[in-house]
């Protein structure tokens, strides 16, 4: 449909105010809301994969998934309503002594865009919250997040606390300006994402597989 096009459009560009009114629109029409929903999804991962080819910064990123925010509070009410439920949970927090969030942030709205539910922990996160969070929501990935050197043996504390706590089936994804591949490898973690965009693939890579 050309409006659902339109609203793809308005959250790519980051114009809250028409993908709020298209989104009002297509529902008043009667679209499923899951057609809508993924109409939305679709910017996310247009949005996504231009800031992984540089064509836009976090600032665009953040835009968009705030215009996405705007639109779902009109859409989840209906998609409730239909029964319609994330398929996959995600826990996100930044470790323990690194008060940094703006990557963190960034990775959960681009989570929630693609259609995860996300439960946020904050920054400044000890290892047992995560825990004890993995253990009441039980979710399929857990993101951990340093922004300091100096907090990497806390990420590495808490990948250790989640594999003693033996979750069955849980995916640790890390991530942050001093991670790596080879640090996630060494630390036990199932998985690391260089930013926000790749963070998705990663994602969706681990838990729908």
């Amino acid at each position: 449909m050309k409006d659902l096009h339109a609203l793809t459009e308005a959250v790519s560009s980051g114009d809250r105010q028409s993908a709020t009114t298209l989104t009002g629109a297509a529902l008043e029409a009667g679209v499923d809301p899951q057609v809508i929903l993924d109409a939305m999804i679709v910017a996310m991962d247009e949005i996504g994969g231009k800031f992984q080819r540089n064509e836009v910064f976090v600032p665009e990123m953040l835009i968009a998934a705030r215009a996405m925010g705007e639109a779902m509070k009109l859409l989840e009410p209906r998609l409730v309503e239909a029964g319609i439920e994330p398929k996959y949970t995600a826990v996100i927090g930044t470790v323990q002594g690194d008060l940094h969030d703006i990557g963190k942030n960034l990775v959960a709205m681009m989570w929630k865009g693609a259609n995860f539910r996300v439960i946020d922990l904050g920054s400044n996160v000890p290892a047992q919250k995560f825990v004890e969070a993995a253990k009441e929501h039980q979710p399929d990935v857990i993101g951990l997040s340093a922004l300091l050197t100096t907090t990497m043996p806390a990420m590495k504390a808490t990948v250790a606390a989640l594999r003693a706590a033996e979750l069955d089936g849980v995916k640790i994804m890390i991530g942050g300006a001093p991670i790596t591949d080879t640090f996630a490898s060494e630390i036990g973690a199932d998985g690391y994402a260089p930013d926000a965009g790749s963070a998705v693939e990663k994602v969706r890579a681990m838990v729908c597989s």
